[in-house]
């Protein structure tokens, strides 16, 4: 879809996401829900549904829209069923970030559900703020998944 080739980025197999503690799955919007790339990587994953891999697993969601209007909140609610299919634990970030959740001063995209971003046109780059919703949101989910795995 116009986007250039990442080739220095690693692939992952929807088999390889079974050997993971947790997740935080990324991804860009179209019309107001995961695109369609995304959503084929997850159709792919029937196999581990079937045997229940991923099930008991926390996962949280972050993404990319090109506009205010372009699903900061119906995104992760439509991309809530892929995890709920498997029996993941959906750990979103609430209002754990604190005043970050308030800004109203800069554009910050985001919501209690994820960190986000506004893409535009795609020549925008994430905020400060939204650098750091991201990096919060990572250590949160990455806490529960050591909870829940029992590390000390």
């Amino acid at each position: 879809m116009s986007a250039p080739p990442k080739s220095d980025v690693p692939i992952i197999t929807p088999q390889e996401l079974a050997e993971a503690d947790g997740f935080v799955f990324g991804f860009p919007t179209r019309f107001g829900m995961m695109s369609a790339q995304f959503k084929a990587f997850l159709d792919a994953t029937g196999g581990l549904w079937r045997t229940q891999q991923l099930a008991g697993k926390p996962a949280g969601l972050f993404y990319s829209t090109g506009s205010q209007g372009g699903g900061q909140e119906t995104t992760p609610l439509t991309a809530i069923t892929q995890l709920v299919h498997h029996g993941m634990i959906f750990v979103p970030i609430g209002y754990t970030f604190g005043a970050g959740m308030f800004e109203m001063e800069n554009v910050k995209g985001g919501s209690p559900y994820g960190a986000g971003t506004f893409a535009g046109d795609g020549s925008r780059q994430p905020s400060e703020l939204e650098l750091q919703q991201a990096h919060h949101q990572g250590k949160y989910i990455a806490a529960i998944a050591k909870k829940l795995k029992g590390a000390p």
